[in-house]
């Protein structure tokens, strides 16, 4: 499936569920919140889309500790799970979905480009993915926007009503 795909499929099992998602994303920069918003209708799952490109809005708006980047930098599983918590908490969403990776063509951090974590949580608790995504900046992006659609789909599938 791919993006638009996966989003009308995800504002769909939203609507369905009667559940609300909120998005933290670093690396796509917004990419999955315009998919979801490109959906008509959106706007009854959608409310809050946060571009968390540096370490001071992850820590300011979404609550990310210092500790956690300081010891393990922005691109980790645990900044991602922190970042998709703290969307869902400050959304007041039933579910928030994030992404923090290097999209390249140069690596921020110790990772090589095209590593990007992302996270979902909901009131199940927190699942992180970990993805190595190959091509250009562009790809690199558009792949993860994809993967992090496509979890959030794979969960609601299994999600019953609220």
């Amino acid at each position: 499936m791919e993006l638009n795909a996966y989003a009308a499929r995800a504002v769909a099992l939203l609507k369905d569920k009667g559940l609300t998602v909120a998005t933290a994303e670093s690396c796509t920069g917004g990419l999955i919140a315009a998919a979801i918003t490109d959906v008509a209708g959106a706007s009854r799952v959608f409310g809050t889309g946060v571009v968390s490109y540096s370490c001071d809005c992850k820590m300011k708006l979404l609550g990310v500790s210092a500790a956690t980047l300081d010891a393990e930098g922005a691109v980790c599983a645990a900044t991602a799970a922190q970042m998709a918590q703290g969307v869902r908490r400050v959304a007041k969403s039933s579910v928030g979905v994030s992404v923090t990776g290097e999209a390249g063509p140069i690596a921020a951090e110790d990772h090589p480009v095209g590593t990007v974590f992302i996270a979902l949580a909901d009131e199940g608790g927190t699942v992180v993915e970990e993805h190595h995504f190959d091509g250009d900046r562009a790809a690199i992006r558009r792949q993860a926007a994809v993967a992090v659609l496509s979890l959030l789909v794979h969960r609601l599938e299994g999600v019953t009503a609220c």
